[in-house]
């Protein structure tokens, strides 16, 4: 090739490449697809030498610029079927972009498919994953190619990137450990070690139902362990003293979950984080992080204080009402701990929380690791944390980092002190963190699921489209009201309070907010909504789950305490409604119109006493 022929083809290739270069540079930022009715924003970047910059949708001219960005806002299209976004360079297209327009509504089917089919089936997982894959299959223009495409689609992209995600796998790698070290103090004999020091108090009914409610708060970091642990190592004491099955159940059930719920570290957390955190995700005016959002929701969680205080005043009085009343004094006048013709319960003794045979059961064993746990967290959010307050360093702190080292070494002094004292092999260790960890699987999937479902749903422009048709006629002051009750009905019918809360925060928090800005209250003296809103989807979900007889921990405590189902579902439901009603009046409610919560949470127990006094009647006569 001659060296004039060279020079031809590298220039050709330098122009070639200069203008590939040049397309490159062009570019539109859109939604992936287009809703009618809904707002939709449009940026587009063009080289630096251009002099005119146009933008059409269609034959339309949306907007016109000379600076080498140019950004449309608020375009809505009432049709549906395709737009075609062009933008052009001094009359010359460089960028083009072909969008589907699908109703606004196929936006919020995907959510409520996955609740109406939850409802049906009465199972999330399959639920959640229908949910994905509606949506998947909306995103890819609701055709019969893209149904197989979205199918596909629901694993390779939403499932695949909500697990992957650093952020998400930190709050897993959490979840497994603390589930893990429960499994060791649990097979340790740890835990039945702590049980047995509080024991020997129990010498009347009432002090023995007093053990079981303070033993029910101790096992705070978990609702299964607790629930398990406790049911099975009271239930030959209150069997002793006659106490019924059903008072048994109640006092482990209403202790389990509204802990674990409000508790700052427990297997609930990381759960609960990843929520919130992902919800949060695309509000910038957002400042907060998703721990303090949560530490701040904790004073609006009305129901599980309220619940938990209940059962302390039902023990401190002895007083009860209902078909409470009748077991109790059943137990107390006949020695039948259960109805005659109850159902027969196996026995769940043997299950992964219970120790080893022959081994010694020493309270240490637990309580180390457990301190070590707390302790790291609260020194962890101080070193990761700045600033003047203590708000301040909780909330620059960074919490999954913190978590992580809290229940890596929370799992290292739990197996060191069981291989120290020889108590379990090392196989026997690593078999009970993995039965731990493995009791925590269903929640990690749930929590995957939900992260993907929140995923289809921000491609799908769900909140904007709720927002566009709610957010002139929902009252900002009634919403957290609203969304405990949708909360409380949904987990009622489906009976999982994590299914709901999976289904319900990724939609909660965003309506919330664009609540707030259109009522101009997007201000930190109207915070207190989106803190009781975060609360009312978390205790919502946990009062439907204890009148529910469908509900997980409802059957599991049941289980652990040997007592017929259904017995307990109607022993508890009339407490459950009692303190519910309650923190809906007189706390949730009045919360929302700004009453402070340090004056409510009293009120509220100054009424449910009220209540009880009322309708309790002495079962000790």
């Amino acid at each position: 090739m001659s060296s004039k022929t060279s020079g031809t083809f590298l220039f050709l290739l330098m122009m070639f490449l200069a203008g590939v270069a040049t397309a490159d540079e062009a570019k539109f930022e859109t939604p992936d697809i287009l809703l009618t009715g809904v707002g939709f924003d449009v940026e587009a970047t063009v080289p630096d030498d251009a002099n005119q910059v146009e933008i059409r949708l269609g034959e339309r001219v949306l907007a016109t610029s000379s600076e080498s960005t140019i950004s449309v806002t608020d375009i809505e299209l009432d049709d549906t079927g395709t737009a075609t976004l062009t933008l052009l360079a001094d009359g010359t297209v460089v960028a083009e972009r072909t969008l589907d327009v699908i109703p606004g509504w196929v936006s919020l089917f995907p959510p409520l498919f996955a609740i109406l089919l939850a409802f049906l089936v009465r199972a999330v997982i399959p639920a959640l994953f229908a949910g994905i894959l509606v949506g998947a299959w909306a995103i890819n223009g609701l055709t019969l190619p893209g149904f197989f495409e979205g199918f596909f689609e629901t694993a390779t992209v939403y499932i695949l990137n909500a697990a992957t995600d650093p952020d998400h796998m930190s709050i897993m790698l959490f979840t497994l450990m603390i589930g893990g070290m429960v499994g060791i103090i649990s097979r340790n004999g740890g835990m039945v070690g702590a049980v047995n020091k509080i024991m020997p108090l129990a010498s009347t009914p009432k002090r023995a139902q007093g053990v079981v409610a303070a033993l029910g708060l101790g096992i705070f970091f978990d609702d299964y362990a607790n629930t398990m642990i406790v049911g099975n190592a009271t239930r030959p004491m209150t069997d002793r003293l006659r106490i019924s099955r059903e008072k048994l159940a109640y006092l482990v059930d209403s202790t389990a979950a509204p802990v674990a719920t409000i508790a700052i570290i427990t297997t609930w957390i990381g759960f609960q984080l990843g929520l919130v955190d992902t919800a949060i995700a695309d509000i910038p005016a957002i400042e907060q992080s998703a721990y303090a959002l949560f530490l701040n929701s904790i004073p609006y969680s009305f129901y599980p204080i309220l619940a938990i205080f209940f059962v302390f005043l039902v023990v401190y009085t002895g007083k009860d009402f209902g078909p409470m009343y009748t077991a109790e004094r059943r137990a107390r006048e006949t020695g039948a701990v259960k109805r005659a013709d109850a159902a027969a319960v196996h026995d769940t003794s043997a299950s992964e929380f219970s120790e080893k045979d022959g081994i010694p059961c020493r309270a240490i064993n637990a309580i180390l690791p457990i301190l070590t746990m707390v302790g790291t967290v609260v020194g962890g959010l101080f070193v990761s944390g700045e600033g003047d307050t203590l708000t301040d360093v909780i909330g620059s702190a960074n919490a999954y980092v913190v978590l992580i080292w809290a229940s890596l070494l929370a799992c290292f002094v739990a197996a060191g002190l069981t291989l120290g004292q020889r108590l379990l092999s090392l196989h026997e260790t690593v078999e009970a963190f993995i039965a731990g960890a493995r009791f925590m699987l269903m929640g990690l999937i749930l929590l995957v699921l939900a992260w993907a479902v929140a995923d289809v749903a921000k491609v799908l422009q769900a909140a904007p489209y709720l927002i566009s048709i709610l957010g002139d006629s929902l009252s900002p002051y009634m919403l957290p009201t609203v969304v405990f009750l949708l909360a409380g009905a949904t987990a009622f019918a489906t009976g999982t309070s994590w299914g709901v809360m999976a289904i319900l925060m990724p939609l909660v928090i965003p309506l919330c907010w664009a609540v707030l800005e259109l009522n101009g209250m997007a201000t930190p003296e109207h915070m207190h909504i989106l803190y009781s809103c975060i609360a009312c989807v978390l205790t919502g979900a946990v009062w439907a789950d204890h009148c529910s007889p469908i509900s997980d921990t409802t059957v599991l405590s049941s289980l652990a305490t040997n007592c017929d189902h259904m017995d307990h579902v109607t022993t508890q439901i009339p407490y459950a409604l009692i303190g519910g009603l309650v923190a809906i009046f007189v706390g949730i409610l009045p919360a929302g119109y700004g009453l402070p919560w340090f004056l409510l949470l009293p009120s509220a127990m100054v009424v449910l006493v009220a209540i009880h006094r009322f309708l309790g009647k002495p079962t000790d006569v």
